[in-house]
């Protein structure tokens, strides 16, 4: 008797040997029309898979993560049937899942237009109609490659081939289309209705720039209509919200060729960067961390003792002098190790808090920049703890205490957190990797904090807890990190003398709260739509006249404006109010003050917010207090 366990523990007997859509249609056949996958004994499977074993069975639907993944790796493939039927001298290369969606790369004569989307998106629609069953197949190794080979699909051959003799190779088919992979897939293409082909864009076969020029196709694909709909419209609010767009339109910055991945700050751009970085400082001076500044540029010998020149050395500037070589930091840590060496430490001086504001440069791939989020010159708020063993989950603690303090002065009050915890490549003693992760998971606890483990994905030098933001469309970008470091001290001979009057290394926490500046600016700025709170906008106030009889008077409001520390400007233009008024909303200015006549006598001001509503006539100082607010 063949006994499959469900999660709920309940045990389903079969005499024979069953499939996993056997089992879901003994279950209720209501269950088996929505199952789209199984997951048997921790593998994921096809509805197909045959049970022969006593085993445990977990039965997927699009409720679960799982079946939307398999969703989207099925609707490449079907991506992939479509193109080949409207364009049978396109060879197909490989189809993964990707966040969101998933894509699928080309080998085609000519460009992908459009219109061919358009086409390639309703072929795939009438494939779905047709409730193709989408079956797996077995191959040997070699009988595979001579199948494909007669298909002239050099890729797929050149896949197959890097894979050891002797190996049996698991093919899928729908139709007149078989593809290589792994699996599973939905069983028929009838399941997968919701989804839309996006962009087409250029990629290297194997990611190398060496070989050819494929067409990656870019999907996406969901549970359900409405899901899909939700998700085209994130897209839409994102574009209007796009950082570049609004940092173009509110002239914060600007990027150029001359100096790619780095940025020009305008006065206005330049003018919130420093409110932020000083009320990041504040925070910091209050958390007991001591500001320094280290050089931007290092000799070689230091980086290598480090580490950075063979594991970096790609991704660094350098530059050559008096017959040596130096390079641009790429990161703050090996300089702020330098500062802690400088003279005797004992254990009465630790925890050292060390913070920077510091400039560091990575070559990135030229294709990788992104305006402001991925840049090669950036700045941190960055800052390394040196304490002891003892030390690490209290700091831990108020670590975390500054993050979620900061992020709620911003407006985010949604944060994902994630603990990574060792690798198999590693260095330091398991004893301290105990204590270290139990450090980290014990402070988050302390906090109660809920936090998502990451088993071996830690740093080769030591675990850490990374901290994601969710903004208003729901988007996660990791900001803020904690790392503990066993490795670096070693390496660059920090000591410090115990109680015992012995040499100790200090463990080194890594911590970041706002991570690179640029790139959280311009998660503000599509956070808010540039519509930043009054305390962060760069101009808080604009102060208008109707005519040029007020304008003594509006000077005056500006003066005292400015005295009481708002970032003000005034409009004496002989532009009609109204106009003014336009223009300057356009700008996402949070006040605009208007003074007539009526103003003047009363010594008033009319007060219109950003969003339009008007709150009257109110003195000055009434004025102050609702900003204050």
């Amino acid at each position: 008797m063949l006994k499959i366990t469900l999660p709920d523990g309940s045990v389903r007997e079969f005499e024979n040997a069953v499939t996993v859509l056997d089992v879901a249609k003994n279950i209720s056949s209501s269950l088996a029309k929505v199952t789209l996958a199984g997951v048997v004994n921790a593998n994921l499977v096809d509805v197909s898979h045959t049970i022969t074993a006593d085993s445990t069975l977990c039965l997927i639907t699009d409720k679960d993560p799982e079946g939307l993944e398999v969703i989207r790796h099925s609707t490449a493939h079907l991506l992939a049937q479509a193109v080949k039927q409207l364009y049978p001298s396109a060879q197909v290369t490989i189809g993964p899942v990707i966040e969101n969606g998933f894509y699928y790369d080309f080998s085609f004569e000519r460009p992908f237009t459009p219109e061919d989307l358009l086409a390639i998106e309703k072929k795939m629609a009438h494939l779905v109609d047709q409730n193709i069953a989408v079956e797996r197949v077995e191959m040997p190794r070699e009988e595979a490659i001579r199948f494909f080979d007669s298909l002239g699909e050099k890729y797929k051959v050149e896949i197959i081939s890097a894979i050891p003799e002797g190996q049996t190779i698991s093919l899928y088919r729908q139709g007149d289309f078989i593809d290589l992979c792994r699996g599973p897939h939905v069983p028929s293409t009838s399941k997968l209705k919701s989804f839309k082909l996006m962009k087409v864009a250029g990629a290297y076969w194997r990611g190398n720039s060496d070989n050819e020029m494929l067409q990656r196709i870019y999907g996406t694909a969901w549970r359900n209509k409405d899901e899909l709909k939700d998700y085209l419209f994130m897209l839409e609010e994102a574009e209007k919200r796009d950082h570049r767009k609004i940092g173009k339109q509110l002239d914060l910055f600007h990027l150029q060729d001359e100096a790619p991945g780095m940025v020009f700050w305008h006065p206005k751009g330049w003018a919130l960067w420093q409110v932020i970085e000083q009320y990041m400082r504040k925070e910091l001076d209050a958390d007991g961390y001591q500001e320094i500044k280290t050089p931007q540029i290092v000799d070689r010998s230091l980086w290598e003792k480090s580490g950075h020149w063979d594991m970096y050395g790609e991704l660094m500037f350098s530059t050559h002098s008096e017959n040596r070589d130096y390079a641009v930091k790429p990161m703050n840590c090996p300089c702020h190790i330098q500062v802690f060496n400088q003279g005797l430490k004992s254990y009465r001086d630790l925890p050292i808090r060390l913070a920077e504001f510091g400039s560091c440069h990575r070559n990135e791939p030229s294709g990788s920049l992104h305006g402001i989020m991925r840049v090669r010159n950036f700045v941190q708020d960055d800052a390394h703890i040196f304490c002891t063993e003892e030390q690490m989950e209290s700091e831990s603690i108020k670590f975390i205490d500054l993050v979620y303090r900061v992020y709620q002065r911003f407006g985010f009050d949604k944060v994902e957190v994630k603990l990574s915890t060792r690798p198999a490549k590693r260095v330091g003693d398991d004893n301290l990797w105990d204590a270290a992760e139990q450090a980290l998971a014990a402070a988050l606890n302390n906090k109660g904090l809920a936090f998502t483990l990451q088993a071996s994905e830690g740093a080769f030098y030591g675990p850490k807890i990374e901290f994601a933001l969710k903004d208003c469309l729901g988007r996660e970008w990791q900001c803020g990190t904690l790392q503990l470091d066993f490795n670096l001290p070693t390496r660059l001979g920090a000591t410090y003398v115990a109680e015992d009057g012995s040499k100790k290394i200090p463990v080194m926490l890594h911590r970041a709260a706002l991570g690179s500046l640029e790139r959280f600016i311009g998660v503000l700025i599509e956070h808010y739509a540039g519509n930043l709170p009054f305390w962060l906008a760069p101009v808080q106030v604009v102060i208008l006249n109707i005519s040029e009889k007020q304008a003594d008077y509006a000077a005056s409001v500006l003066s005292a404006l400015k005295a009481q520390g708002v970032r003000a400007e005034i409009d004496l233009s002989n532009e009609k109010v109204g106009y003014k008024i336009r223009q300057h909303s356009m700008q996402k200015i949070p006040y605009l003050l208007v003074v007539g006549d009526s103003e003047v006598e009363n010594q008033q001001v009319t007060v219109r917010k950003q969003d339009g509503s008007d709150l009257g006539a109110m003195s000055l100082a009434d004025f102050l207090a609702v900003c204050n607010a």
